[in-house]
């Protein structure tokens, strides 16, 4: 989890370095918070849980990239960084990156095909991001 890794990965269309703010990183905390709460909910349709839960996860996955003094103007780069942000194994990552085409598919084809597992595996994905977080603080 070094700066160095993160250094690599800075470029266009990836991460740029930039000042860590401790109020927008409380910011994304508290939103992702509300949203894993909500998400958790089963009485809520599925779809509504899983974008409620991959929000959550990628608010969470921005906090960690911006403690360590990056930005990423795009979703996807903020879920590679994990590794080197939080530590997160490929069970985690290989999660989230299923989650991220899914939600693509989703938000720009009108797909919606929410598997059961995967929800489960995405909302358990976020919960990992949350705890890890919150030992960082």
């Amino acid at each position: 989890m070094t700066l160095q890794n993160l250094r690599k990965l800075v470029g266009p269309g990836k991460l740029k370095e930039e000042t860590p703010s401790e109020r927008e990183f409380d910011g994304l905390i508290r939103s992702a918070a509300a949203r894993l709460c909500d998400a958790h909910n089963t009485a809520l349709a599925p779809e509504s849980r899983f974008d409620l839960a991959y929000n959550a996860a990628h608010s969470l996955a921005l906090a960690a990239v911006r403690k360590k003094g990056f930005r990423s103007d795009n979703r996807y780069p903020v879920f590679q960084c994990l590794p080197h942000t939080l530590g997160a194994g490929p069970e985690i990552w290989r999660v989230l990156d299923k989650s991220h085409q899914r939600r693509n598919l989703a938000e720009y084809q009108g797909v919606v095909d929410i598997e059961p597992a995967l929800l489960d595996a995405l909302i358990d994905a976020a919960d990992w991001l949350q705890r890890t977080l919150d030992a960082m603080r």
